[in-house]
């Protein structure tokens, strides 16, 4: 987890400090250093209300490295993250430079409508000297053709060609008067045969028995923040995929999507918190 904060970063102009965003409460899950004062404090009473927060976030992570890493291995060479949230260990552009084979190319486009991801994402790529191949896109995913039409994602992103799109630990922020299984849609219908659909999602299949009752006020307690959360039913969440064939091993909790190492006792007790899957566009 991050430190009390003493080094936090000055924000970005527009940044409102004054209320917790969802996005650096992340960072700071994750053990980052692009949140501040408010964003602890709120980290802190969620994780009292529901401890398993942070290893939830982690695991969402873990899981985000591990399809790249098989996306890339199966081929596929173009990534549009939305909702990327704020830069740490383990980006997209970072996993696919280390998996890529030599002498290939990638590309990867970032989307959030955080400042502070936006502003921190781009100065990383600027330094990592991969601005001609990966791009930081500020710009609200629910703004579908903002973000299609954007002249970054048209400089790097060939719909006519397969492309992995990311939507890991996002849509429980968007809420139902958004209608996001319409949103997925529409992002999905711009991809070829051959393009791979990952979402990650909270699960709210739990949340009717008394044992959930802290859980619930955690949920509640997000809605205070600038980014309000809604789990929602795992076959909710399924339907979104729009009937695209789920690779093994289908609909799971993230830790259980193609894991590296065998599940410790921490990372189990977050199985009944979310699912992950990665659905491959039928020929």
């Amino acid at each position: 987890m991050g430190d009390t904060g003493e080094a936090a970063p000055a924000a970005p102009a527009g940044v409102d400090v004054e209320k917790p965003s969802a996005a650096r409460i992340y960072d700071w899950y994750l053990g980052g250093d692009q949140n501040w004062a408010v964003d602890r404090e709120f980290g802190k009473r969620a994780l009292e209300l529901f401890p398993v927060a942070g290893e939830l976030a982690r695991q969402n992570r873990a899981f985000l490295g591990r399809l790249v890493r098989a996306a890339v291995e199966a081929g596929i060479r173009q990534f549009l993250d939305l909702g990327s949230g704020v830069p740490t260990v383990g980006n997209v552009h970072e996993i696919v430079r280390d998996h890529l084979p030599e002498g290939e190319r990638a590309s990867v486009v970032y989307v959030d409508y955080e400042p502070v991801a936006t502003a921190h994402a781009t100065v990383l790529l600027e330094q990592e000297e991969a601005t001609d191949w990966a791009a930081m896109i500020q710009a609200d995913l629910r703004n579908v053709d903002g973000v299609l039409t954007h002249p970054e994602t048209e400089r790097l992103i060939d719909f006519g060609q397969p492309v992995c799109l990311l939507m890991v630990a996002v849509l429980h922020f968007i809420g139902d008067d958004d209608r996001p299984a319409d949103l997925v849609a529409r992002y999905r219908d711009q991809l070829v045969p051959g393009s791979w659909l990952a979402i990650s999602h909270s699960t709210s299949d739990h949340l009717d028995t008394d044992e959930a009752a802290p859980i619930r006020d955690a949920v509640q307690s997000y809605r205070k923040t600038s980014n309000p959360m809604w789990p929602r039913k795992s076959a909710e969440i399924e339907s979104w995929f729009g009937g695209w064939p789920l690779l093994d091993p289908g609909l799971v909790p993230p830790a259980d999507w193609r894991p590296t190492e065998p599940v410790s006792p921490p990372t189990a007790r977050t199985r009944p918190f979310g699912v992950a899957g990665v659905a491959r566009g039928p020929e």
